[in-house]
């Protein structure tokens, strides 16, 4: 028997704690724990932030990181495509068509999908990852069969057109020929592969039937653990290497693995349900959409076979404020925040500050001002809080935390508004938009440099209750609202001298809160209409995360895209909730091992 250094090149290293970043095929012998240590291979499914859309019967194509989602039913045939991006789904180009299950193969760049219902149809199109572009159709229409290859090189196999059906189609990148006839006619079934070595499973009437493609004819190979319909598959995996799972009636969570020959049971999905979508391979998997056997839904799991344990993004219900109120801000991190203002009822403006530690919140000094609606930014030790409201009027000033106390700012904001974004430190703020006395939309941005405020270039929409984070060369905000125009979607990044526009929010709202490091490092969440509704933003588009398990809105946030605080605001009625976001964690999968 080889000895492990021959085999791996090294000896076993002897430590007093894990490497924090363990290799591949390394192991270790931990001399405090007295243990032989190594990274164990790990298979799991975690729950991914939902589609925009609730559907089943959608197609699907690409890999876990970088997938695509095409029409479906939502009650009618839809046309919706949505693109996932390896933490959150954001919506793309509709397609030309509206149809239930269309198919897909192929990646976010280079995707094609065919055919589709209700109504059987020909139609083929191509996806470059913005935009379709038609292709020339099937030779017979048909909907529910499945596809596998790439864009210039895949297969269309069985189906439903008046009747299930035995028969393939070959593309080349520009025409459909025949190919090979399957020995089991069938339809909503799976598939993975390539043209020249493909793979097809299940379907309707309910089967465990597998058979494999080789560009020529088909064969016969092992049958599914568990027969059924309606299920989906890796379709970016191989004919020797390639995941199964859900589906069934009533839906089922099986999950089953193929190895060129054989099916064999793998870790369960989460959610069950039937007419869902996958994509990726047989080690890197995506799952999505569906009907659960009571209402469709947008829910998505990715699965990992690796040395790694990947913790899927979360809200998680922490201490709540000392002093129910919305219209608050703060400022800090999600270890060390800060929150202050706001109110306890119709103008009733709040001064209670208070500080969070990771777990609760401790009532601090005042302000100085009591204002609701205000902007903030900051650290805990070094706060800032501008603008907003006193029961009377809208305010101008300024003042500066130091973390036990505020003190009044020589500087005033130049424009007297309130219901303004904030960004960036105390000595390097900005504040943008708002509400303007009595009521108009403001685009006016100031910069604050420690002492005072300069007017700077302006926003090209005034709005107000935006969600807003970054810093002062880097900050964006996101939402909001225009009277006369009610809620928005549009962005606008600030770059220390010009705003641009950016991606717009996938969902329409005001009253929304925001964190973020940076442009490119964003977070909203919440908002009114009241919502949970969580976006990322990566300086281009805006995508889902998990929502929060309490829907408000005028609520206050802090920390960055992957580190959040959310707290207070209205569900209604007024709440003193908060909750903490942890964005996809991956972290390596240290396994103890025996001699025996």
């Amino acid at each position: 028997m080889a000895a492990y250094k021959d085999l791996v090149g090294q000896k076993i290293t002897k430590v007093t704690s894990d490497p924090s970043e363990p290799k591949t095929g390394q192991m270790w012998y931990n001399s405090t724990e007295g243990k032989l240590r190594g990274l164990g291979i790990i298979s799991a499914w975690s729950s991914g932030a939902g589609l925009n859309t609730a559907r089943d019967s959608l197609g699907s194509f690409g890999i876990q990181t970088a997938s695509v989602g095409v029409g479906g039913n939502t009650g009618t045939a839809s046309n919706l495509t949505e693109e996932y991006n390896g933490s959150g789904w954001t919506n793309g180009t509709n397609y030309p068509a509206s149809l239930r299950y269309p198919e897909g193969t192929g990646t976010l760049t280079a995707g094609i999908v065919a055919g589709g219902g209700p109504s059987a149809a020909t139609t083929v199109n191509k996806y470059d990852g913005t935009s379709w572009t038609s292709a020339n159709g099937l030779p017979t229409a048909s909907y529910a069969g499945t596809m596998f290859g790439s864009q210039t090189s895949s297969v269309y196999a069985l189906g439903y057109n008046t009747a299930n059906t035995d028969a393939s189609y070959e593309f080349d990148g520009t025409n459909w020929t025949n190919g090979g006839t399957a020995n089991t006619a069938r339809r909503e079934l799976a598939g993975s592969g390539t043209l020249t070595a493909g793979l097809v499973f299940g379907g309707s009437p309910s089967t465990a039937a597998t058979e494999e493609y080789d560009g020529t004819s088909w064969t016969t190979s092992g049958n599914l653990g568990t027969a059924r319909y309606g299920l989906a598959g890796s379709n970016a995996g191989t004919q020797d290497s390639s995941l199964a799972f859900s589906g069934g009636n009533p839906a089922i969570t099986t999950n089953e693995r193929y190895n060129g020959s054989t099916w064999s049971t793998d870790t369960a999905v989460s959610t069950a349900a039937r007419f869902l979508a996958g994509t990726g391979t047989a080690n890197s998997a995506l799952k999505f959409g569906g009907y659960t056997g009571s209402a469709r839904t947008t829910s998505t799991e990715e699965y990992n076979k690796s040395e790694n344990i990947v913790t899927a993004a979360a809200w998680a219900s922490s201490g709540a404020l000392t002093t129910a109120r919305n219209n608050l801000t703060g400022c800090g991190t999600q270890t060390a925040g800060l929150g202050f203002g706001g109110e306890t009822g119709p103008g009733t403006a709040r001064a209670e500050t208070e500080e969070y530690n990771g777990s609760s919140w401790s009532e601090q000094s005042d302000l100085n001002t009591a204002r609701f609606n205000l902007a903030g930014c900051g650290i805990q030790t070094a706060g800032l809080a501008f603008g907003g409201s006193s029961p009377s009027a809208k305010v101008n000033n300024s003042e500066e935390y130091n973390g036990s106390s505020w003190t009044a700012s020589p500087g005033n904001l130049n424009t007297t508004r309130d219901q303004m974004g904030g960004a960036g430190i105390q000595t390097a703020g900005l504040a943008f938009g708002g509400q303007l006395p009595p009521n108009a939309m403001s685009t006016a941005t100031e910069e604050y440099d420690g002492s005072s405020w300069t007017s700077v270039n302006s926003m090209g929409t005034g709005r107000r209750l935006m969600g807003s984070g970054g810093i002062q060369t880097s900050a964006f905000g996101a939402g909001g609202y225009v009277d006369g125009s009610g809620n928005q979607t549009a962005t606008e990044e600030y770059d220390g001298t010009n705003w641009t526009a950016g991606g717009a929010l996938i969902l329409a709202r005001h009253a929304l809160a925001g964190a973020g490091a940076s442009n490119t490092a964003g977070l909203v969440f919440g908002g009114n209409s009241i919502t949970g509704a969580t976006e990322g933003y990566d300086g281009t588009n805006w995508s889902t995360r998990p929502s929060m398990a309490t829907a408000r809105f005028r609520l206050g946030g802090l920390g960055t895209q992957t580190l959040a605080l959310a707290f207070g605001g209205s569900s209604p009625p007024i709440v003193a909730t908060t909750e903490e976001f942890t964005g996809e964690t991956t972290t390596a999968n240290v396994t103890d091992f025996t001699t025996s």
